[in-house]
């Protein structure tokens, strides 16, 4: 039976002879965390936040054993050994202060100690961190259930390593072999003391950290560093991206269980002023994995569980690529964790935020890459460019760039080119790649005309310029096996272009400027007028069609005045919808996210919440709103239907009472009916299948077939609904208000009208699909500025590696391409025609 918390810790406290306020101030805790502790009120404590008790109060291996087992109130349970190492040395040694919450780092290496100044015993990780508990109707912890997250962290492994693997060979890194990053030490200004970064003891003298390495073992290096926190620094292009993709599959290779799925993050997006890291890392896993909403056992999602465990590592890409006023306060916001991540960053950003933050990132060892040399280039540029056949023999493709590098090895401890500077980093190596090994007569020994290209910002403006058309450079179409042409598209290099400038302009205009391209925000930049009459228009048509057919199929009218109500009502309709659409966009909630779920049938899997009622209601009390004003609109279009087709007087005291009690009743039947049905569709929802995680296409893919299905449901249920309650909310207004007309055959009609009208309005302008479909497949198509199949050229951008995929949502291949599209795009706009890109030789 594991011993309290509370009597433990004030026994080993007053065993050191120290008061509260004496702990807090050497482990770092503080005195209020301290006492709720004490007194046994913490229900929350963190395995990071013993360990520093431990270290403060110098508790032995068997009190840091007790202490570690009050976190289950169980026996200790041994953890996976990590190889090479026993199992007693595998060790935690990272702070959690108590704004943070996390746990802490498990860093697979004990710390190295001097001689001089042993280091304390850590909490061995025996203890079963990871363990969840199922939660009882007293909201008392039940029984352990250490399956569940242990599960959900190598699930979600697998698929960041299929993922990242299909990544890597996509951008083609292995063809022919990876270019060699290399990296030494960054500046000790942009690091912590080596004392913290080793969290060793007062006093303790550190030894020296060995991070040398290269691409090839940069997971190793990685495990080297006790606080398990590290910075990569290097300019643009200089590898930073694909150093992270190779540290996740390499860490993943070695991961043993209970460890830590290492997830990359483009930090990019992250506002800090706006959402805490925690939960930033919530929606990410979320967003890029759907299957991660489903619940805990202790009723979170799983994506909040497994950060909340410690077994999701952040690997935050791009902290540079932060809004310029954010950076310090990003950086503040990581100094108050002790979560152990990886930050890359470009050195000039990421030396401003330490600076105006007065520190740098708390913990964090640093390594900065360095340059290409000319002899990387000797080896790698050749064997880039293929031998094509040339008559009766082949020619070597590397004679290609032989003269381009003699001329360099000629010149260099001189005046050397500007392509020398230029040709030091992976990026600009890969675009000349394309230009001249992969694009039929091309030269790259106009690289060294001094005349065109002066500087090397000439050259990589050339570079960046010639890579979109290149790519998308004329190519026969080849035929398929039973002979008929093959079935990829030629955009042609102008159009593609100006529709990837438009989309790379599309994430300046976001409320800053962003990386990642998801196409459901990208009908975002476009103004919110234009917006709302989308759905204005879209909702009218939906409303009015419905109207029409229904009334000719089931409903005696003479064919004009069916004409005019389903104008008239489609137009209220759209009003409504548009009000509506408006009303949350005030509220800067417009954003319709892409759903993470898909519809089941009771009894076949769990939902996606634990509490029914609670999410019935908050359903019910959204759509309520929204159906009692598309009810009012109904019982107004009414009223002067009948004064244009019938002539009846709308100042007329009958019309008026009449119209009124039409406002109320249709208010409360809209209301409450599409309330009932959208409560209820509620509970038919369940997280999708770990099969289903996302790519863009994925995404979008599942989201169309997701709101297919909720059309299906909607329309018999709606119209059921609005039948029923009808009947209902009359019988009950009647005995007030009057006699009130509610027959089964009107109640049926009018609710197919809106069950119809009101389904496909829904689904047209209250879903990240429907928003797609009007915005990025009818309207922008419409402008010119982006193709109609806007899903097929994103997809066959991707292949054409223009973009990259990124979880569910695509970014440039390169911020500076990114740049560059959007700006030439604006100068186009403006009027200002930019020197286009023309091959010569």
């Amino acid at each position: 039976m594991a011993e309290q918390l509370g009597p433990l810790l004030r026994r080993l406290r007053t065993r050191s002879g120290l008061t509260q306020e004496q702990t807090a101030e050497r482990s770092g805790v503080s005195v209020r965390t301290i006492r709720r502790l004490e007194t046994g009120r913490s229900r929350d404590h963190r395995l990071g936040t013993l360990n520093l008790l431990a270290d403060a109060l110098e508790a032995g291996a068997e009190d840091r054993q007790r202490l570690a087992a009050t976190l289950t109130g169980a026996q200790t349970v041994p953890a996976p050994a990590t190889p090479g190492l026993p199992a007693a040395q595998v060790t935690e040694a990272v702070e959690v202060p108590e704004a943070a919450h996390v746990l802490e780092a498990v860093d697979g290496r004990p710390a190295t100690q001097s001689a001089a100044a042993p280091a304390p015993v850590p909490i061995p990780l025996s203890v079963p961190v990871p363990v969840s508990f199922s939660v009882s109707g007293n909201g008392r912890r039940a029984s352990p259930n250490p399956g569940v997250l242990p599960t959900a962290a190598d699930e979600l492994a697998k698929e960041i390593r299929r993922r990242w693997r299909r990544e890597e060979e996509q951008r083609r890194v292995h063809d022919p072999f990876p270019l060699p990053v290399r990296w030494q030490d960054a500046p000790s200004s942009l690091t912590d003391h080596p004392e913290n970064i080793q969290r060793l003891p007062s006093g303790a003298t550190p030894p020296h950290l060995d991070l040398g390495g290269d691409l090839r073992n940069v997971a190793e290096v990685y495990r080297r560093i006790t606080s398990g926190r590290l910075v990569v620094l290097g300019r643009a292009g200089s590898g930073k991206s694909i150093l992270t993709i190779r540290f996740v599959l390499d860490f993943l290779e070695t991961r043993a269980a209970l460890d830590r799925v290492p997830v990359i993050f483009s930090v990019g997006s992250w506002d800090p002023t706006a959402i805490a890291l925690r939960d930033w890392l919530i929606d990410r896993l979320v967003r890029d994995h759907p299957h991660l909403t489903r619940r805990a056992p202790g009723g979170s999602t799983l994506a909040a569980a497994l950060v909340d465990a410690d077994l999701v590592l952040p690997v935050l890409d791009g902290f540079d690529e932060i809004a310029e006023g954010l950076r310090r306060t990003a950086l503040e916001a990581l100094n108050t964790t002790s979560l152990p991540l990886v930050v890359t960053s470009r050195r000039g950003e990421f030396a401003e935020a330490v600076q105006e933050a007065g520190s740098p990132l708390v913990w964090a060892a640093g390594i900065e890459l360095g340059d290409l040399t000319l002899d990387d280039l000797a080896v790698y540029l050749p064997r880039t460019a293929r031998p094509v056949a040339r008559g009766h023999g082949r020619s070597g493709g590397g004679a290609l760039w032989d003269p381009v590098l003699r001329e360099l090895r000629a010149r260099k401890g001189g005046t050397e080119p500007a392509l020398a500077g230029v040709l030091s980093t992976p990026l600009m190596i890969t675009l000349a790649r394309t230009m001249y090994s992969e694009a039929p007569g091309s030269d790259p020994m106009e690289l060294l005309d001094s005349a065109r290209f002066p500087d090397a910002h000439s050259l990589e403006e050339h570079l960046l310029a010639g890579f979109v058309p290149t790519v998308y450079r004329h190519r026969a179409a080849e035929r398929t096996v039973d002979g008929r042409p093959s079935p990829e598209r030629d955009w042609g290099a102008a159009r593609a272009e100006r529709w990837l400038g438009h989309l790379a302009h599309h994430l300046a205009r976001l409320d800053r400027e962003q990386q990642d391209l998801a196409w459901w925000r990208i009908g975002n930049a476009l103004p919110l007028p234009t917006r709302v009459m989308t759905v204005v228009v879209a909702s009218a048509v939906c409303v009015a069609v419905s109207e029409w057919l229904v009334a000719l199929l089931f409903a005696p009218y003479p064919i004009g005045e069916v004409l005019l109500l389903g104008a008239l009502m489609g137009s209220v309709a759209g009003l409504a919808f548009g009000s509506v659409y408006g009303l949350i966009a005030s509220f800067g909630a417009e954003e319709f996210e892409p759903a993470h779920v898909r519809l089941r049938l009771p009894g076949t899997g769990s939902g996606v919440g634990r509490r029914p009622v609670r999410t019935f209601t908050a359903r019910f009390g959204t759509v309520l709103l929204g159906g009692f004003v598309m009810g009012v609109g109904c019982a107004c279009a009414l009223a002067l239907q009948r004064r244009l087709y019938h002539g009846l007087p709308l100042v007329d005291d009958a019309v008026i009472k009449g119209m009124l009690i039409n406002m109320l009743a249709f208010g409360l039947i809209f209301g409450a009916g599409a309330g009932l049905v959208f409560g209820l569709l509620a509970a038919l929802e369940a997280p999708l299948d770990i099969s289903s995680a996302a790519t863009p296409a994925g995404l979008l893919s599942s989201n169309r077939a997701t709101v297919r299905r909720q059309v299906l449901v909607l329309v018999p249920a709606l119209t059921l609904a609005i039948a029923l309650v009808g009947h209902l909310v009359t019988s009950l207004l009647q005995g007030v208000l009057g006699p009130m007309n509610w027959n089964v055959s009107d109640g049926l009609v009018i609710g197919s009208v809106g069950g119809v009208g009101g389904a496909f309005s829904y689904a047209l302008s209250f879903t990240a699909w429907g928003r797609w479909v009007v915005l990025c497949r009818l309207w922008l198509p419409l402008t010119g500025k982006l193709p109609w199949d806007t899903a097929a050229f994103l997809d066959d951008a991707y292949r054409r590696g223009v973009l990259r995929r990124a979880g569910a949502v695509y970014q440039f291949r390169h911020i500076r391409l990114q740049h560059h599209l959007g700006r030439v795009f604006r100068e186009q706009q403006s009027g200002y025609a930019p020197a286009t890109f023309t091959r010569q030789g």
